[in-house]
């Protein structure tokens, strides 16, 4: 009886403990996802080559991802909590309006143009845009959550006076979204090396057109 109860109480320990190396080790295989989507594509991902990637079996990659479906939704949801540690979360920093918009901008640009980043809001639109299924929808939702940041920091800076307030807030993310869009495939595909500094540029601009009337708190 000794024996039981002293294994009753290491038990709980135990499972705490494997439930941890089983969420390292699902961790490590989104990390190496994200290494393989930055190649493949979304739609490239598979079991079989993750497993390669990560150096472990297809039947070990399954353990944790019953299907190749369920693997690129996993992906998506860690892609986006990765871009929410990486520019949302710093940016909230800033001060309301638009320093905290120009903080938001230039991280989403920063992140754009480093080699860690995937590409999966812009790549994975090209994969899915004509594709029902939950994979598009978790797409889609992951990047309108995003892009509705993006226009709550600019009404923010409407109400601050640091943007028009008569001008559309949609009008203004939808161009700065064109500049990113921009960015991604002059500095990623034709290999720009003005491409940053050309998408800086132009979202100075883009402010600039959409000024109000007072200057952003420092």
């Amino acid at each position: 009886m000794a024996d039981q109860h002293t294994d009753a109480c290491v038990a709980p320990a135990e499972k705490t403990a494997g439930a941890s190396k089983r969420q390292q080790t699902r961790q490590a295989i989104l990390n190496a996802a994200m290494r393989l989507v930055a190649q493949v594509g979304l739609e490239g991902l598979s079991i079989g080559g993750l497993a390669d990637e990560a150096g472990m079996s297809k039947s070990g990659v399954f353990a944790h991802f019953g299907s190749r479906e369920e693997l690129q939704i996993a992906v998506v949801a860690h892609y986006h909590q990765n871009f929410q540690d990486e520019v949302f979360t710093p940016s909230m920093t800033e001060p309301r309006g638009l320093p905290r918009l120009n903080r938001m901008v230039q991280l989403w640009m920063e992140r754009i143009v480093s080699t860690a980043d995937s590409g999966i809001f812009i790549s994975g639109a090209v994969d899915f845009d004509d594709r029902p299924g939950p994979v598009r929808d978790a797409l889609k939702q992951s990047v309108r959550t995003w892009m509705g940041a993006v226009q709550r920091a600019v009404q923010q800076s409407q109400e601050e006076g640091h943007l028009c307030a008569q001008r559309e807030p949609e009008q203004l993310v939808f161009e700065i979204h064109g500049l990113i869009l921009a960015l991604h495939y002059d500095k990623r595909f034709l290999l720009n090396p003005n491409a940053h500094a050309y998408a800086q540029a132009g979202l100075q601009r883009l402010l600039d057109a959409h000024a109000g009337q007072t200057s952003p708190t420092s």
